[in-house]
Formats: C-alpha cells, sequence, structure tokens
C-alpha cells in the first residue's frame, strides 16, 4: 500500500518503514509542506496514495467525500515518532486488509 504521510507525522516515518511499507512518502518530500488538506487529498487520489494523519480532517473528509483516497487515522494522541512506527508495524496486516477491501474508506489505529 502506497502510504502518504501527513505533516503532522514524521518525514522520518519514510525511511523507517520502507521495509514493510516501500511506496511511502512523506508530504514534505511531494511538494506539499504548506499545502491545504484540499490539496494532499488530491495529490493521494490521483496518484494512488492513501493518507496517513493523527488528524481528524482526513477522516471526516473520508466520511463526506468516499474514497479514494483511503484514510488511516492514527488516533494516538501525542506520542513519539517511533510509537507511530510501532503501531503500523503492529498493524500490518490490517493495512493491507484494508486496502483490499474495496468498501472501506478509513481505518483507524489506536
Amino acid at each position: 500500500m502506497k502510504l502518504l504521510f501527513d505533516q503532522n507525522l514524521s518525514h522520518r516515518l519514510v525511511r523507517a518503514l520502507a521495509d514493510i511499507y516501500p511506496d511511502c512518502q512523506h508530504v514534505r518530500n511531494v511538494g506539499l509542506k504548506e499545502a491545504s488538506d484540499t490539496e494532499v487529498w488530491n495529490f493521494a487520489r490521483d496518484n494512488g496514495y492513501a493518507i496517513v494523519s493523527k488528524d481528524s480532517d482526513f477522516h471526516q473528509r473520508s466520511l463526506v467525500l468516499g474514497f479514494p483516497p483511503k484514510v488511516v487515522w492514527v488516533r494516538l494522541g501525542n506520542c513519539s515518532t517511533k510509537a507511530v512506527e510501532q503501531i503500523l508495524r503492529v498493524h500490518f496486516e490490517d493495512v493491507e486488509q484494508f486496502e483490499a477491501d474495496a468498501t472501506a474508506t478509513f481505518l483507524i489505529l489506536s
């Protein structure tokens, strides 16, 4: 699954998770560092990414607009980058199943 990490997540996740999510990117690496949610949404949709965010805005947007793109909402509160990495590793199979589900719009990880 191609993951696009939102600005509220560390760009270090791209390298840290490259072994299991080799096609992930961070918004700052694709020229979207200061982009609006709409611009991030459109980029993800147009380029086959699922958005990974700690922000409820993308979850809410997915409820209104559906997908693509799909949204992975990381609900960990204030935490370390390592904690986000760990939750994405622990839930790798869930993320794979989410990607394969033709009807799923968002996945909540906590």
